[in-house]
């Protein structure tokens, strides 16, 4: 026979993989067994390695019956079928990252046997998940399922009792719900009954009942413990932190001081219009009175807010504590500007102190402007700046 007959016989011939799935990766976790694993022996040994580990494991019981099924496909000896059996696993987190893996290890296996058909071998439980994966790339001929079959008799089934009653005592997971919540009405039934009152009980069951159904559905429990769990990794900010964050309240607070004091003036002066246009008209009056007697907080919470980050900054040295002075300054004279404002508006002076005041003003973010640029180069060497810092104190 030529090399051309015998690659051609080869050709002709079917590539039959018994592939078992371990999506949820016990062979790896359990065992420490690396996949793939091809090959007969090994995969009987790592089967047996697996079945040391977990005598209950199915996936265990699923490698037995694909080294079965190659057995008996090898003695029915088919001239026209090459036979190999391998498997391969996911990821013990299970979802997208296992699908990746068996899909990963597939196309592995798939390069070094270019199988022509699959027989997939699965515990039972993964076949949903797993035979759309390997459908995708090699056609699958037949699915053997593993399902471990149980003995239904009287003692297995009073230890699977006793396991699960076990899980339900120890587990605070589940004792909450089914010890905890039976103990509390149990109580409540013993109390009302030593004092006689047990025509109060079901007022006391269904208000216990909807208080748990309440706390479990809005997950006030969970909001709760995840408070306390702050509240103990609570790590307090650093000074300069500190000392920006309290100036900030201070100032909202003097901020609405002010804006209660304002109206509260503005009540005491005047006499609330009755329509639309009675409010028009008194509307001059009305911003007069509101500034003249809440300007002078309104402007002392803004500069209380801007001291704490010019503090800040200057422990920072960061170079927008200059151009944050100058901020306060202009915001410390606004209150001539609006004082004079607010005379003109209610009538008490004429427009030569606005006007002067916003004249000094003007000369006064001039000169702030001109001071933070000396300063400014001649501390040169005590803020640590970047140089997007630098850019945007320019454009200041």
């Amino acid at each position: 026979m030529t090399m051309g007959e015998t690659k051609k016989k080869e050709e002709e011939q079917k590539r039959v993989l018994i592939l078992c799935v371990d999506r949820d990766a016990d062979l790896g976790v359990k065992a420490g067994i690396k996949t793939p694993v091809i090959g007969r022996k090994e995969n009987l040994n790592a089967a047996v390695a697996l079945a040391l580990k977990d005598p209950e494991e199915p996936d265990a019981n699923a490698m037995f019956e694909a080294i079965h099924i190659y057995d008996r496909l090898k003695c029915e000896g088919k001239p026209d079928e090459i036979l190999e059996i391998s498997t391969i696993s996911g990821s013990e987190l299970g979802g997208v990252g296992a699908d990746r893996k068996i899909v990963a290890e597939l196309n592995e296996l798939l390069g070094s046997f270019p199988a022509s058909e699959v027989i997939l071998v699965t515990d039972g439980y993964t076949d949903e998940a797993v035979l759309p994966l390997v459908e995708s790339r090699v056609p699958v001929s037949s699915v053997r399922r593993i399902v471990v079959k149980h003995s239904e008799s009287i003692e297995e089934t009073a230890a699977l009792f006793s396991r699960y009653l076990k899980l339900i005592v120890d587990n605070p997971r589940y004792s909450r719900i089914a010890l905890g919540l039976p103990g509390v009405l149990f109580l409540i039934l013993g109390i009302l009954s030593i004092f006689n009152l047990l025509y109060y009980y079901w007022i006391a069951f269904i208000f216990v009942l909807s208080m748990f159904m309440l706390l479990k559905g809005f997950g006030v429990d969970k909001t709760v413990k995840n408070i306390y769990k702050w509240i103990d990794e609570y790590s307090p900010p650093p000074l300069r932190v500190q000392i920006s964050n309290f100036s900030a309240v201070a100032g909202l607070v003097c901020v609405v001081l002010a804006f209660y004091l304002g109206w509260a003036s503005v009540a005491a002066k005047l006499v609330t219009p009755a329509d639309t246009a009675g409010w028009l008209a008194k509307f001059p009056q009305i911003a007069g009175y509101f500034l003249k007697d809440s300007i002078t907080l309104i402007v002392a919470g803004v500069c209380v807010t801007l001291l704490g980050r010019a503090i800040r900054w200057y422990l920072e040295r960061d170079v927008r504590l200059l151009r944050n002075v100058a901020l306060m300054v202009i915001i410390a004279w606004s209150r001539q500007i609006s004082d004079g404002a607010a005379d003109v508006l209610t009538n008490q002076g004429g427009v030569e102190k606005l006007i002067f005041s916003i004249v000094i003003g003007i000369l006064i973010g001039v000169a702030s402007v001109l001071v933070i640029f000396v300063v400014h180069r001649s501390a040169a060497g005590f803020f640590e700046e970047t140089e997007e810092q630098v850019e945007e104190f320019r454009e200041g």
